[in-house]
């Protein structure tokens, strides 16, 4: 007779707790979803770079690449030291979305390669910026921040290389 009154109160707790622990966790997923995203953002822009070295047709292109590859290659060691220090996982390889993505350049040489390339170094750019700066005014962990803020002036330099590239403007020497 009181099982089921006790079945159900246990229930109702255990769904409390859940809730509870899952507000807890989303503060400090924050940090760790932010880790997630750059993490994939550095290592997809460091492998297009790589494949842009091989593929694209103009010199700039390929000078731009290779700076994509150096720079995203640092800031992932930059992000795993402070991901590491703040208690985060980092991820180690590309995920589902990434391959696709690369999976798309893969059929691409020459000029369609170029335009191609720096269409979508616009585009995830663009994205990272915006998800870098809600991480510096919203993030919760100050080691992960100061990457974040570290890191965001090297974004915006290359999305405005990749602008400049597409209006057809030579990659700056410096």
């Amino acid at each position: 007779m009181h099982k089921p009154i006790i079945i159900a109160g246990l229930s109702c707790c255990a769904l409390f707790c859940v809730a509870a622990f899952g507000q807890a966790g989303a503060a400090a997923g924050s940090d760790q979803s932010f880790v997630d995203f750059a993490a994939q953002t550095d290592m997809l822009e460091a492998h297009l770079g790589q494949m842009a070295q091989d593929q694209a047709a103009k010199q700039d292109v390929k000078t731009y690449a290779q700076m994509l590859n150096t720079d995203h290659t640092s800031d992932y060691n930059a992000l795993t030291t402070a991901a590491t220090k703040a208690g985060d996982s980092v991820p180690k390889g590309i995920d589902a979305a990434g391959n696709k993505v690369i999976a798309r350049f893969e059929k691409l040489k020459g000029a369609s390669f170029d335009r191609t390339f720096l269409r979508e170094m616009v585009a995830g750019h663009t994205k990272a910026i915006a998800r870098y700066k809600e991480e510096i005014d919203k993030g919760q962990n100050a080691d992960v921040k100061a990457y974040a803020q570290q890191a965001l002036p090297t974004l915006e330099k290359h999305l405005n290389d990749a602008k400049d590239l597409l209006a057809g403007k030579p990659m700056p020497t410096s």
